[in-house]
């Protein structure tokens, strides 16, 4: 028996008026997986994950995180996730440990300055957690807003593009801490458009594109639905970035066409 997926969502659907944003999207998130739900700008993947943390209310269809459905168990589903949206939330006044213990409070955790060491410790900003947040790098700023959301330990955590703007180093940093989170049994669903962070990080991909999802499963799967390259002196794999071109340029009905190397 299938253990019950952390986030499930069946028929999602959403419009303003006249534009579509959403239409039809089903979507499993196996517990304790990184999930990347790969798209362009305007795909729909922010409207997606404001569905799931009850930030919007869906037209249409159904979804499920930790067990609860979004639309009649909202407060349940609250206290169940954490997200961390596309730009650091973090107050730049205070120190990192002061972020981590404001938060700790907040969620009125019984030892909010323990909370914060420990978090700290966990994501290698001990030194410089005295320190104004004002002072950090792009990648330590991110990385202290991941710590804060993880403060009550929550089964599932949304980050919706969490490396843009950030450099390459800063990215591999962030990297590095969401698949710490997996590895510790952390359910994470990531929203992308860069196709490297996915390819990296994920166990399983959809991608979504005008609203609906037009492909599904672990990278090897989706590469094998690209046409085989034909060999003339070295076959060349598809990289997940040509995969993503080769699927969308296919539902907007355009012929997909195979990658050569000489």
């Amino acid at each position: 028996m299938n253990p019950t997926p952390a986030i499930q969502i069946a028929g999602l659907t959403k419009s303003y008026g006249d534009v579509h944003v959403l239409q039809g999207v089903d979507l499993s998130v196996e517990k304790g997986s990184i999930f990347a739900l790969l798209g362009s700008n305007g795909a729909g993947k922010t409207t997606t994950v404001k569905i799931l943390t009850t930030l919007l209310k869906a037209d249409g269809g159904q979804a499920t995180v930790n067990g609860f459905d979004v639309a009649t168990q909202a407060q349940d589903v609250r206290t169940s996730i954490s997200l961390t949206g596309q730009f650091a939330a973090v107050d730049e006044i205070l120190t990192g440990r002061e972020n981590l213990i404001l938060i700790a409070k907040l969620l009125r955790q019984k030892n909010p300055g323990a909370v914060a060491d420990e978090l700290l410790a966990r994501f290698s900003l001990t030194e410089a957690g005295n320190r104004k947040v004002a002072t950090y790098s792009g990648g330590m700023r991110r990385r202290i807003d991941i710590a804060m959301s993880l403060i009550g330990n929550p089964p599932v955590i949304f980050l919706d593009e969490p490396t843009t703007g950030l450099d390459p180093e800063a990215r591999i940093e962030v990297w590095a801490t969401v698949k710490e989170l997996a590895d510790n049994g952390t359910t994470v669903l990531l929203t992308t458009q860069y196709l490297e962070e996915a390819e990296q990080l994920s166990d399983r991909i959809a991608i979504l594109h005008e609203g609906r999802i037009i492909a599904n499963g672990t990278l090897a799967e989706l590469k094998a639905m690209f046409p085989p390259a034909k060999q003339e002196y070295v076959e060349k794999q598809p990289s997940l970035e040509e995969i993503f071109l080769a699927i969308t340029s296919k539902s907007n009905g355009a012929s997909a066409t195979p990658v050569k190397e000489s």
